[in-house]
């Protein structure tokens, strides 16, 4: 089939000619008119006035239909520029009734594009075979209408490339469903495309994003995830969070000695109110600060050190304040700004997602944060602030968010719980539930790299395994003097035991890495399970993973 970008320009050439071609008719048949009229056709012949004023309408419409057309010719060929720039585009694909999910699909590749990222932007009814297959990475946004049916417009896609099967080995994707939990059929649509790309064998790089009813938290989870794609480390919100102050109760290393990044366990509470309610695998986003080191040094280059600003209300605030919630500009670049000017012109921080490690009767918001480092060997944005800079008894901005799609299984039947690294947070949450439910069936199997340093949560672990809470574990380290592994292999190396748990009705829950352990613990699932069975699990709700 014809390469879209192609199609469309020469759509865009053949609708020139046409308007061009229809303008010409139209001067001939009132060149071939005119004569028929003699002095007496108008009873009363228009004031020169009004002749200036039709000339002008004249030119106001033809400059208009030409905005039209340069427009489109605009779009096609910002498309073909896209492909051709910077490696294989990343294609960002809708399927929109409303608007809407066109409109999420823009806004994502603007935010590619603003990381330098080359996007193809097309919709779904513009994609074909042979495009997904040249595809290395790509963005899907389908809307669901009526009882599940999927947009119009991607009808044409449904029943000319969906039934094909063509390979997809490598294409890398993202699917964000929109939907209504009031229908039956919440994201039929987006369900169905993401099963289709995975019976292709292309590799989700996470989990379908669900959006019920253009749910703004998790529309700030989509946006993350695919500044993640990007690579990313500070990009404003669309909908910055609704955050509330906690206060940092204790934080701790927890892998001192460790081959890897320092990893620390932090403990918060509200600074004001009572503990709010919520549920294993749900998620903090934290709202990250700059330190008052970076504020201090841009304020005195500036000689703005005692300068306030409005604050969004009526009323003022510091300079200072401002700029901790703001993303710096790099030093000589707003010289000559005022305060005001200076406040107005910077973007907000972004928010952090941290898996919750804790459950509400432990009385407090535990995260599992590892500190990340930019190129230049300074601190993350957001893991500098919570490693480093905030201090035990200060504020922190927080906002607990649901993750439905990750919530607590039954608890009278069997749990396996598989993770690495960091992804042991989530875990936690979920084995605090289950001991809090009475469920004792529960096989946990974790990986990190060194024995001796990398035990996260070790002594809790023992104690639950000790109390019978934990039926059995399997640990795996990368960095074992004697036999180094990944978690994928003692769980292919349990391949009987897992068939038997499945056979008895477990839930899978995977938590970590989505880049190195996810994909190769469900090539294992596959392998052991059969793929059929594994996308059963999958379509059950008895297969989930929160990866990232």
């Amino acid at each position: 089939m014809k390469d879209p970008i192609q199609a469309r320009e020469q759509g865009v050439a053949w609708s020139l000619l046409g308007n061009l071609a229809l303008l010409a008719l139209l001067a001939a048949a009132a060149a071939l008119l005119l004569p028929l009229h003699d002095e007496a056709w108008w009873q009363s012949p228009p004031r020169p006035l009004r002749w200036w004023l039709l000339l002008a309408a004249l030119v106001a419409y033809a400059g208009l239909c030409l905005a039209f057309l340069r427009r489109a010719d605009g779009h096609s060929a910002s498309r073909a520029l896209a492909a051709s720039q910077g490696g294989p585009p990343v294609l960002v694909a809708w399927a929109s009734q409303t608007g809407f999910a066109q409109l999420l699909a823009e806004r994502s590749a603007t935010m590619l594009r603003e990381g330098g990222v080359p996007v193809l932007t097309l919709p779904l009814d513009e994609v074909d075979a042979a495009l997904l297959a040249r595809t290395g990475r790509a963005l899907f946004i389908a809307s669901t209408t009526g009882e599940g049916d999927p947009p119009d417009h991607a009808i044409g896609f449904l029943r000319r490339v969906m039934p094909q099967a063509p390979a997809l080995p490598g294409l890398e994707y993202a699917l964000l469903a929109l939907g209504d939990r009031e229908y039956h059929d919440f994201c039929a649509f987006g369900r169905q495309l993401d099963e289709w790309l995975r019976g292709r064998d292309a590799r989700p790089l996470f989990d379908r994003v669900e959006v019920d009813n253009a749910d703004q938290a998790t529309l700030r989870h989509w946006q993350y995830e695919v500044g993640r794609i990007g690579g990313f480390d500070a990009l404003p919100d669309w909908t910055p969070p609704a955050y509330e102050p906690w206060r940092l109760l204790s934080r701790a290393q927890v892998n001192d000695g460790s081959p890897g990044a320092p990893v620390f366990d932090l403990a918060l509470v509200p600074a004001a109110g009572p503990l709010p309610d919520w549920e294993a695998g749900d998620i903090a986003e934290v709202g990250a600060r700059n330190s008052s080191a970076r504020v201090r040094a841009l304020l005195d280059e500036l000689g703005l050190e005692d300068a306030t600003v409005i604050d969004g209300g009526d009323g003022k605030e510091p300079l200072a304040e401002r700029l901790t919630r703001m993303q710096l500009p790099p030093a000589g670049t707003v010289a000559g700004l005022s305060a005001q000017q200076l406040a107005d012109a910077l973007d907000p921080l972004p928010h952090r997602e941290y898996s919750i490690a804790s459950v509400p009767a432990e009385g407090e918001v535990r995260l599992l944060v590892r500190r990340m480092t930019r190129p230049d060997g300074s601190a993350g944005m957001a893991s500098g602030w919570l490693c480093d800079t905030v201090l035990p008894g200060q504020s922190i901005d927080v906002r607990l968010r649901r993750n439905a799609g990750f919530h607590p299984p039954p608890a009278d039947l069997p749990l396996v719980l598989i993770g690495n690294g960091t992804g042991i947070a989530g875990l936690r949450a979920h084995i605090q539930a289950r001991i809090h439910a009475g469920a004792r069936d529960n096989w946990l199997l974790f990986g990190e790299r060194s024995p001796d340093h990398d035990r996260f949560y070790g002594e809790d672990i023992h104690q639950w395994q000790a109390a019978g809470w934990l039926a059995r574990i399997d640990l795996a380290f990368s960095r074992a003097p004697d036999a180094p592994a990944y978690v994928q292999h003692r769980l292919q190396a349990a391949a009987d035991t897992l068939r038997e748990w499945v056979d008895r009705g477990a839930s899978i829950l995977v938590c970590g890495n989505a880049t190195g352990m996810a994909p190769a613990v469900d090539d294992v699932l596959a392998d052991v399970l059969g793929e059929e069975s594994r996308d059963a699990l999958r379509a059950a709700g008895r297969y989930r993973r929160d990866v990232y």
